[in-house]
């Protein structure tokens, strides 16, 4: 049976794979970089719409944290490294809430049509498009993210869900499933 340390470890180690691009073991700006390049592709975002100047400021102060928490003097994260300094920087909220500010600066760029929720087809293709992810139980995510079974994912929802991917031991929570079923 695996502890709450072991699951949060194990969502943010599937976390480290999917951004790792070039897949040689370790996280660099340059990853970064490329994710909020994709969200630019996906929902064609000018540099400076609103929604992209958020992700884009949010993942650099984001990348900064985890750098300060890593411990390391490196500019590069190795997947051990990038687990520990998010559980570090997730519960230090001093300078920046890393959980809830990436739950509203992703909320924001998913919903495309900025009708404050997230349809079916927003997160199928943010699930596809944004992170590749393209298993046929993907969507099953959805439905557990729409906790209130209304048939969209209201911020309050998805800002739940992020919380549940950094905190939960709870397995079948929403926010476990982001990267696939733990």
């Amino acid at each position: 049976m695996s502890t709450t340390a072991d699951l949060i470890g194990e969502k943010l180690g599937r976390q480290f794979q999917a951004l790792d691009r070039n897949k040689d073991g370790y996280l660099e700006w340059e990853d970064c970089q490329l994710l909020v390049d994709r969200y630019h592709k996906v929902y064609g975002l000018d540099r400076d719409d609103t929604r992209a100047t958020s992700l884009q400021a949010f993942l650099q102060m984001y990348w900064q944290e985890l750098l300060r928490h890593s411990g390391t003097e490196n500019q590069r994260l190795s997947q051990d490294e990038f687990i520990q300094a998010n559980r570090l920087a997730s519960i230090d909220t001093s300078r920046v809430n890393i959980v809830e500010g990436s739950a509203h600066a992703i909320f924001d760029c998913i919903d495309a049509n900025g009708d404050n929720e997230i349809s079916k087809d927003e997160f199928a293709r943010y699930l596809r498009e944004v992170w590749e992810i393209t298993s046929p139980d993907a969507l099953d995510t959805f439905t557990t993210l729409d906790a209130d079974g209304d048939g969209a994912i209201s911020r309050q929802e998805f800002v739940r869900a992020t919380r549940e991917h950094f905190f939960s031991g709870d397995s079948n929570a929403a926010g476990s499933l982001f990267f696939g079923r733990v």
